[in-house]
């Protein structure tokens, strides 16, 4: 419960208008039920002729309530019958019950549909958090993670939390107001039954607890296991093409097929737990009311005894309609858990620490006026020591274009990641302007560098749309004219509906020469200062290739460059090229004089030259 009342505070806090709102409609709801029921005792002591009293009305005190409460009732009672006889009387009481009934149960309705808001927004409120933290956690939390298994957390486990926890809210607010106002009833009408009732209660309280306690932990088992179905069908969508040049849909169908059994063995196991409850509760209400009913039964048939028929009954009602709420409160304790074992794992996400800090003094920076300059750069992943990067010294003066060149893994992609702060450096540090990164604000940092990598990623929305990304206010004319300089123009227009035209998941509809020109396109509108290009045309024929070369020379032109490639013929014009081998510099210069030098450089050269 603890755990539970942490999510509440944390989520629950911006409704307390609404939590309010449904205990004062419970607490009337208790009072209605109450009060029309207990009407019915001295209706049917003098109605049946077992109580012939004359009553006269007594002033009300808090002095001896209880007496005066009875006593006032059956005068009104008498006085009714005198007027309209037994008949009518036992009509307008029967009028009265129902009337009551009624707003009883429009307050119970009220105090559900003031829950609603409180319950969706609660989930809508968790889902935004999700997305934001992921948002914003550097790229190795992404790559680390299975992206199915961040999908499970944002879809399943959230509604998880919607369906085992904010559901609960009404019942965790209801049946307590409605367990205490009826327990205090049963008390001023007999304590010596109630006090039977609680010497026996704690063992249905106890059995109830004893059956649930292990369900957090086999939820947390079968939430796992949804994870792994959604990473197994995230997997397949993303690797559709390549599973089926293999003949390897049987493989990933046997996959699947393992991973949704094991769901759901795990679910069937927590749906079987879970639905104990209900019977087990309703066996232990039955055993309750039995052993009440017998010793009010050996309290009436007793000589001088405490309390009559009628009111028995009375008693009776109000008990069982006790343990209806009592009976809810303990299915809650088996909803809750499951809820419980979802926020642990959302709060894996919630909680997870971001190392990229933004600084409390940021340096205001809109330009580049000299250059960047890496200056005894380390960098390692924090889940791995073994670093990546080491020593690397290297100046990249404005205006100026830097090539990087080595084999994969070297290090290429991971040294440019460092300048917008994907990752921070391990030790060293990477100046702008003489300034450390490090002490920009991020947002004005990114807002400085274009990015056009080998996966050209794009946006299920239209052209102009994901050109215009990132870009506040853009026209149709500076969208056009980006287009133009990245020779995209024309084969935008030849679509069915030009810049308004879908470009499909990821860009699924376009060649990779069509989807390259549309982000170097968006780089164009962007018009940064800084360029980032990662082998980005390595993956192209040769026409798209030349198209593309084309486009990035404009893109290039006046710009600080950094540009990633495996093709040498494309960065033969570079100012300066920088050979990376196992995250050291192991070679620097022109061209020309790398080729001369005979080193790694001319080696890589003479391979493509083949």
């Amino acid at each position: 419960m603890k755990e539970f009342l942490k999510v509440l505070r944390r989520f629950a806090l911006p409704y307390k208008g609404y939590m309010i709102g449904s205990v004062f409609a419970n607490l009337l709801s208790a009072v209605l039920n109450v009060f029309s029921f207990m009407s019915i005792i001295p209706m049917l002591q003098m109605l049946f002729g077992m109580d012939t009293t004359a009553y006269t009305f007594r002033p009300w005190q808090l002095d001896g309530i209880k007496d005066i409460t009875v006593n006032n009732l059956y005068y009104y009672t008498s006085v009714l019958i005198d007027q309209y006889g037994h008949r009518d009387t036992l009509l307008l009481i029967g009028i009265m019950l129902c009337v009551a009934t009624f707003f009883k149960t429009a307050s119970y309705f009220v105090a559900s549909a003031v829950m609603v808001p409180l319950r969706t927004g609660i989930v809508r409120d968790i889902r935004v958090m999700v997305f934001d933290k992921v948002l914003h956690l550097p790229l190795a939390f992404v790559n680390d993670e299975r992206r199915g298994d961040i999908i499970a957390r944002m879809s399943g486990d959230v509604t998880e939390v919607e369906t085992s926890i904010t559901s609960s809210l009404n019942m965790l607010i209801k049946d307590p107001i409605l367990i205490i106002f009826y327990f205090c009833t049963l008390i001023f009408v007999s304590w010596e039954l109630t006090l039977f009732t609680v010497l026996v209660m704690p063992g249905l309280i106890w059995l109830m607890g004893a059956i649930g306690r292990r369900l957090k932990a086999k939820s947390l088992y079968a939430q796992s296991k949804w994870s792994e179905t959604m990473s197994q069908l995230d997997e397949m969508l993303g690797g559709l093409r390549i599973i089926k040049a293999f003949i390897a849909e049987n493989k990933m169908l046997s996959r699947f097929r393992r991973v949704n059994d094991e769901f759901r063995d795990a679910s069937n196991r927590v749906a079987i737990r879970q639905a104990l409850a209900h019977p087990v509760s309703e066996f232990l209400g039955t055993c309750v009311i039995v052993l009440v009913l017998w010793f009010g039964g050996t309290l009436i048939f007793g000589e001088h005894s405490p309390i009559d028929a009628p009111t028995f009954i009375f008693y009776m009602i109000i008990l069982y309609s006790t343990l209806d709420p009592l009976k809810e409160f303990a299915k809650t304790t088996y909803q809750i858990p499951k809820g419980l074992a979802s926020m642990e794992r959302i709060d894996k996400i919630l909680n997870t620490e971001n190392p990229i800090r933004e600084p409390e003094h940021p340096v205001a920076i809109n330009g580049i006026l000299d250059g960047i300059v890496f200056r005894d750069v380390h960098f390692s992943y924090a889940n791995n020591p073994q670093e990546v990067i080491h020593g690397v010294d290297l100046t990249v003066p404005k205006g100026k274009t830097i090539a990087l060149v080595g084999q994969s893994g070297s290090g290429k992609s991971t040294l440019v990641d460092l300048i917008p702060r994907y990752h921070d450096v391990t030790s060293g540090e990477i100046l702008i302007d003489g300034v450390n990164v490090k002490n920009f604000h991020i947002h004005d940092l990114r807002a400085l560098i274009g990015n056009v990598n080998q996966e050209a990623i794009l946006f299920n929305d239209t052209f102009f749309n994901n050109i215009a990304f990132g870009v506040e206010n853009a026209t149709m004319e500076q969208v056009i004219e980006a287009a133009k300089i990245a020779n995209a123009h024309e084969f935008i227009l030849q679509s069915e509906q030009g810049y308004n035209t879908f470009v499909g998941d990821r860009g699924c509809r376009l060649s990779g020469g069509q989807r390259q020109r549309i982000s170097i396109a968006r780089a164009i509108l962007k018009n940064p200062p800084i360029l980032i290009l990662d082998e980005a045309t390595s993956a192209l024929d040769t026409e798209s290739e030349r198209l593309v070369q084309e486009a990035l020379e404009r893109l290039m032109k006046s710009r600080t460059t950094i540009a990633i490639a495996h093709r040498l013929s494309t960065i033969k014009n570079a100012d300066e090229i920088c050979v990376l081998h196992e995250g050291c510099i192991v070679e620097r210069g022109s061209h020309e004089q790398l080729i001369q030098l005979g080193g790694y450089y001319k080696h890589l050269h003479d391979m493509q030259q083949l």
